[in-house]
């Protein structure tokens, strides 16, 4: 049985290597993240943007401005609140999350399909279960 050591240690260290294929290294983690929430599910406050990253809005505020001064992110008004703003990623920036996912499916694509069918099985099970545990 693999301990939580174990497991957090292998988890990690995937999650790293696969963090590190970006379209640009430049971008940090945070940065991708709230750029790839933009693109995944649509504009949104920087209000929005903070409770869904789970970061505070003044950590929100400098990761969204980087974003915009690099030209991946834009604000536009809101539709129903002239006092908000509306965050969105641009065409630049739906570019770079594409590129950076398409990267990082071709660094995980073959290193899947020298596994097992077994070996395949097991991780598709592990990785519903390490999504419930992600939930909790």
């Amino acid at each position: 049985m693999t301990d939580a050591t174990d497991l957090r240690i292998a988890v990690n260290r995937l999650s790293r290597t696969l963090r590190a294929q970006k379209a640009d290294s430049t971008v940090s983690d945070a940065q991708f993240s709230a750029l790839a929430r933009l693109h995944r599910d649509g504009p949104m406050t920087l209000a929005e943007l903070s409770r869904q990253d789970g970061v505070t809005p003044p950590s929100m505020t400098k990761t969204v401005a980087v974003l915009i001064d690099r030209g991946l992110v834009s604000k536009g008004g809101h539709g129903d609140d002239r006092r908000k703003v509306l965050l969105c990623a641009t065409d630049a920036g739906a570019d770079f999350v594409q590129e950076t996912r398409r990267r990082r499916d071709g660094w995980l694509t073959p290193r899947l399909a020298d596994l097992t069918e077994a070996e395949r099985q097991t991780l598709a099970d592990a990785t519903e279960i390490m999504r419930r545990l992600a939930q909790q």
